[in-house]
Order: structure tokens, then C-alpha cells, then sequence
């Protein structure tokens, strides 16, 4: 009688010590666990499938991030996971900001978790042909050039692409929120227009662009909107904020808004239908 006495005691007790282990591993992405490194290394990859082994741009660095992301985003792939908590969508926009890097190149990003510092301003600013904007507009020489190259060969096809809007300064930009602020609100500001720092424009590779005849608001009604469908990639440019992706570039969608990233990268992206923030956490964050 002893003997089973004991026996079961075992057995209850080798259940408890199970039960224990499984409801660690189940439970990754608590504060308390993470924090206190309770969970191994490897147990914390095998809950991300050994995603690491996989891709190349996974951080050992954001494993916590990464596990903490995937209990509240269950239907997310793993390696959704982590190119998402790599762009910083597992925060707030606005918070954990970095400076820059890459500057004075197309391969530059800035967004709302990505700034440029007050005074900068691009290398090699050059103006646009007056047959192809609204004014005096400013683009960086590579960007300037590609544009020009676009706009001709849609005039010589029957479409009209004019520069509205090209480099902004860190003044400019400041004084342009601020009106936005005082219209409608922080909260509805920061849905279309970046803080002072945080905008491509003072990157000098950004424009806006209308057909004349409409207001750029109404550009993907117009033919011209379709033609940069088709051929904007061809020379460099992407359009930045894309419908569907808002979650991701944190603005709503903008026809009229496109970015030059060079040939090669235009390309790729347009034919995978990626946004900037996409390909930079893929491809050039780590280089």
C-alpha cells in the first residue's frame, strides 16, 4: 500500500513538472517570463519555427519582440512576424526613433519611426525643368533627371505628370504640420502629413505630382495615374503609400505621391507589390 502511495505521488508529481514546462513555452511573450529569461534561447525559436535559420534580416536582439508580436498577432507567419516587428509596427509610430542612415543615397529611408535632423539638407539639390512643375521645384540630381526622363516620355505619349510638391526643408515642413495640426488635429494630422524630421520630402527623392487639369487629390482618377502604374518603376520611382498598406507606412493612401528609389529597386518592388518599409527591413537595413 506503501509502495503505490509512493508511486502515485511520483507520477503526480512528474504531471506537475510537465504541465509546468508546457505552460512556459505556451505563455512566451509574457513580460515576466521574457524579462526574467526563464525560457531558453532555443525554446524561444522553436516557438518562432527556427524562423532564424531561414531568413536573413532575423535579430537575436528582438526575440522577445518577436514572441511578444506573435501572441497577439496568432495568424501572422513567423516570418511576418519578424519583418514586421523589424519595420516597428509592434510600437507605437512616433516612439523608439531612430536617426537616418544612408544619406545622400536613393536607398535612405524616413517614416514615422526613421528622422532626419533639422539642419539636413540633400547634396546636389538641382531644378526641376519649368515644363515639368508648378514653380520652382527642388529634387536631388539623380532623382531630377529620372523624373525629367519620365515626364517627357509622357508628354511624347499624350500625358501630362507635373511636380506639385518636391523637396521641403525641416522649416517648411514644421510650419505646414503645424497648419494641419491646428485644421484638424494631431490625431487626424498624422494620418496624412509627417511631423517636422520624420518627412521624405527633406530627402529631395520625393514628389507630389498632378496632370494640371486636376487636382492631385483626384490623380487616380486621371489617365496619368494608370501610365505611372505601368512605367513609374522604369524610371526609379514607386508610389509610397499604397492602398491597403496604411498599416504599414502609417499614412492613407496617396495617388499623387511617389519616391525615387532607383531602377533596379522600383522594379522589384512594383512587381511584388511591396512597400518601401517591406523591402528596406528585407534588404538594406543590414547591409
Amino acid at each position: 500500500m506503501k509502495r503505490k502511495v509512493t508511486i502515485a505521488v511520483v507520477v503526480v508529481v512528474l504531471i506537475f513538472i510537465v504541465v509546468m514546462a508546457t505552460n512556459k513555452v505556451l505563455s512566451l511573450g509574457k513580460d515576466d517570463d521574457i524579462n526574467n529569461q526563464v525560457i531558453s534561447l532555443d525554446d524561444k525559436l522553436k516557438v518562432l519555427g527556427n524562423i532564424d535559420t531561414k531568413i536573413k534580416y532575423f535579430k537575436n536582439d528582438y526575440i522577445n519582440r518577436y514572441l511578444a508580436y506573435k501572441k497577439k498577432n496568432p495568424n501572422l507567419t513567423n516570418e511576418r512576424i519578424v519583418l514586421e516587428v523589424n519595420i516597428g509596427l509592434d510600437q507605437e509610430f512616433y516612439t523608439n526613433v531612430k536617426k537616418s542612415s544612408h544619406l545622400n543615397t536613393p536607398y535612405i529611408l524616413v517614416n514615422k519611426f526613421y528622422y532626419l535632423d533639422q539642419d539636413y539638407v540633400p547634396d546636389k539639390l538641382e531644378v526641376i525643368d519649368t515644363k515639368y512643375s508648378l514653380g520652382e521645384k527642388y529634387l536631388v540630381n539623380i532623382a531630377r533627371i529620372s523624373f525629367e526622363a519620365l515626364a517627357k516620355k509622357a508628354s511624347e505619349e499624350g500625358y501630362t505628370i507635373r511636380a506639385i510638391s518636391t523637396y521641403r526643408s525641416y522649416d517648411y515642413q514644421t510650419t505646414l504640420y503645424n497648419n494641419y495640426v491646428k485644421s484638424d488635429g494631431v490625431e487626424e494630422a498624422d494620418t496624412y502629413s509627417a511631423r517636422p524630421g520624420f518627412s521624405e520630402h527633406q530627402t529631395g527623392l520625393t514628389l507630389d505630382i498632378d496632370n494640371v487639369s486636376s487636382n492631385y487629390m483626384q490623380f487616380e482618377s486621371t489617365k496619368e495615374f494608370t501610365w505611372m502604374q505601368n512605367n513609374a518603376h522604369k524610371y526609379g520611382f514607386i508610389l509610397r503609400y499604397p492602398k491597403g498598406k496604411e498599416n504599414i507606412t502609417g499614412y492613407t493612401y496617396e495617388a499623387w505621391h511617389y519616391r525615387y528609389v532607383g531602377v533596379v529597386v522600383a522594379t522589384f518592388i512594383h512587381n511584388n507589390q511591396l512597400t518601401y518599409e517591406e523591402y528596406y527591413a528585407k534588404y538594406i537595413e543590414n547591409q
